[in-house]
């Protein structure tokens, strides 16, 4: 085995911490995995794997060598890729997997992909769209689309716009319990509570009020843990959410939806591309992040 292939599988060891998964995730047996890990500490005249029977983790040196591992694997990718940019009309090739939610997915990115895709007919896309926060490395994501706040300082962060926040209710809700003209009428409505994880404090109405971000608590009999659901239960009456306006803007041009108290919105939720903290980026990948950054700055201008 090659050392370029061992230090490819040595790498996926080290991130997904099993040698089962590791070789999982490449499709090669099991006993290649530890064939070519025990070749590089041979090779090195060092052990690189903790192991026991239930997980794997990186020695001092082991670390060590999985950070260059990374650098070089990142190099090699590069080296191929300068003799594909002239390439045709073939661009560019191999795998990236992204992640980003439901909703972004739906409404601004796989709308425009297939012009990527016809500009770079090799690449291979891998898209999954969850509401809950993957681990990049762990799971070998190569970007992924996030709002909210940045809180893995481990990740490299390229901000790409804010997303408007708008009030939402159905005409049948506002049938039923009223339309809100000021914050006090809200004692008398329900929210559509959201949480990634069920058991948690409920959500409170979020506004703001002279700059700062204040939470209001409401009343509601539903919660639910991801977007499709948050929106569905709005129109189904439910009660209010609180959303980005890009989701949600042709529900309202539909009337579908209403917009409530527009003066009493939540913060513009901060839209980032997040990527592994790594000296050098693939070529494939630095084309998809930069064409994911253009698709979403016009999907938020149109805002």
């Amino acid at each position: 085995m090659n050392p370029t292939e061992c230090m490819h599988i040595f790498s996926r060891v080290a991130e997904l911490t099993s040698f089962t998964q590791a070789a999982q995730a490449l499709g090669v047996p099991k006993a290649s995995v530890s064939q070519a890990v025990q070749q590089l500490e041979a090779q090195l005249g060092t052990r690189l794997l903790h192991r026991t029977t239930r997980r794997v983790t990186l020695t001092q040196d082991g670390q060590v060598f999985y950070e260059r591992c990374k650098d070089l694997l990142a190099d090699l990718d590069e080296a191929y890729a300068m003799f594909q940019q002239g390439s045709s009309v073939q661009g560019l090739s191999g795998r990236v997997r992204l992640d980003m939610s439901t909703g972004l997915a739906r409404h601004a990115v796989l709308p425009h992909l297939p012009e990527l895709l016809r500009e770079h007919p090799l690449l291979e896309l891998e898209l999954s769209s969850t509401e809950r926060r993957v681990d990049l490395v762990r799971e070998g994501f190569d970007c992924v689309l996030r709002a909210g706040a940045v809180v893995d300082d481990n990740l490299v962060a390229r901000p790409l716009g804010a997303m408007r926040m708008v009030n939402c209710a159905s005409p049948a809700y506002l049938l039923a319990y009223g339309t809100p003209l000021v914050l006090a009428d809200l004692a008398q409505h329900r929210l559509v509570h959201y949480a990634n994880t069920f058991g948690g404090k409920p959500d409170s109405f979020v506004f703001e009020d002279a700059g700062d971000t204040k939470n209001l608590p409401m009343a509601g009999s539903v919660t639910v843990n991801n977007a499709d659901a948050y929106t569905g239960a709005c129109l189904a009456g439910l009660g209010i959410i609180q959303v980005p306006w890009v989701g949600v803007r042709a529900l309202v041009g539909g009337g579908a939806l209403a917009l409530l108290l527009p003066a009493h919105t939540a913060p513009a939720m901060p839209l980032n591309l997040l990527y592994p903290n790594r000296r050098h980026v693939a070529q494939r990948v630095r084309v998809v992040m930069d064409w994911l950054a253009g698709v979403m700055a016009a999907h938020l201008a149109e805002a």
